[in-house]
């Protein structure tokens, strides 16, 4: 019998060879004496020894955690498939692709495939490895993963907990589907820091829309801005407004229809007199037949800096801000 012993973890099973007991040497683990067929067995077992300790040394580089089983099975060539991480966390977003612009967003699927690519780097830089058994992951390696996005990625406390959140979604995916069996996230908790968004004030507010520009981009960005304070819409949803969404309502006032490009929920709004002004100064005059100016989130954020200077407003602007507005202004301006 072959017993392999690691880190107090013990696996046997057959070598397959026989002799006689009398001429057993126990305490040697071979064949006793210089008989040719002593020395064929003796022969056969430190082969059998060398082999078995390559497969180890071969494990050792290649899997995180090592194991006798692991040892024996790759000994005996027994070739167990395993579903790995990155091979998993692939497909899924894979499928979630597949959806996009059904129940899933391009947001969405983006920020998976870049939760991916943190663990990819994860896996590179601590491990030096490609991908891992899913089986291989335990609750330390989630812990090594949050070290590595706060200090090597330099991710804050909620960019980090989005993240792991990410992760959690595949681990919780493979345990749904049998691949492991222990929840590696089992006495992990993922918590989230309550973050002041901020929000304008009335005067803040006024200063906005009262102020003239006369740089077109930023008179359009001004305007975008206000209209998301006054409708709730995030950016998103006012960029792909169309005339089909501005109807008349039960109470003969025009309002927003549209669906929440994010969660696919139906949204109903009612034009208030600015966002209703905004759009009127736009009418006839863009491309297409936009109702509002096109501009991409990232370079409408950066024109938000740029207006808050004008403006002499010391609070960040951002195209998330303009949801924030104070329910006061809402109802001063309805």
């Amino acid at each position: 019998m072959i017993r392999i012993t690691l880190n107090g973890e013990i696996c046997q099973f057959s070598s397959k060879l026989e002799i006689e007991p009398k001429l057993w040497d126990t305490k040697g683990g071979k064949a006793a004496g210089k008989s040719i067929e002593a020395s064929k067995l003796n022969a056969l077992l430190d082969n059998m020894r060398s082999a078995i300790t390559n497969h180890y040394r071969t494990l050792e580089r290649t899997d995180v955690i090592v194991t006798p089983e692991k040892i024996r099975n790759a000994f005996l060539g027994v070739k167990i498939r395993q579903e790995t991480l990155l091979g998993v966390f692939s497909n899924y977003n894979e499928n979630l692709r597949r959806l996009q612009g059904i129940s899933k967003s391009k947001t969405t699927i983006e920020k998976y495939d870049r939760a991916y690519r943190r663990l990819e780097g994860f896996l590179f830089s601590r491990y030096n490895l490609k991908d891992i058994a899913l089986q291989e992951i335990n609750y330390q390696f989630v812990v090594d993963y949050e070290n590595y996005l706060r200090s090597d990625c330099g991710c804050g406390d909620n960019t980090t907990a989005k993240f792991m959140q990410y992760f959690r979604t595949i681990i919780l995916l493979a345990k749904n589907n049998g691949w492991i069996t222990a929840d590696p996230f089992h006495n992990y908790k993922i918590s989230f820091k309550k973050v002041d968004r901020g929000y304008l004030i009335d005067e803040e507010l006024q200063k906005l829309m009262q102020k003239s520009f006369t740089i077109e981009r930023l008179e359009n960005v001004r305007d975008l801005f206000i209209f998301s304070c006054f409708t709730g819409l995030a950016f998103v949803d006012v960029m792909s407004l169309s005339k089909e969404n501005i109807r008349t309502s039960f109470d003969e006032n025009l309002w927003i229809m549209t669906k929440r490009h994010k969660t696919n929920v139906n949204v109903n709004v009612p034009l208030l007199k600015i966002p209703l002004m905004i759009l009127d100064k736009y009418k006839d005059k863009l491309p297409y037949g936009a109702l509002l100016p096109k501009i991409s989130n990232q370079k409408m954020n950066a024109y938000l800096k740029e207006i808050a200077d004008l403006c002499g407003i010391e609070k960040s602007l951002t195209t998330h801000t303009a949801r924030h507005i104070t329910s006061s202004f809402y109802l001063q301006a309805s």
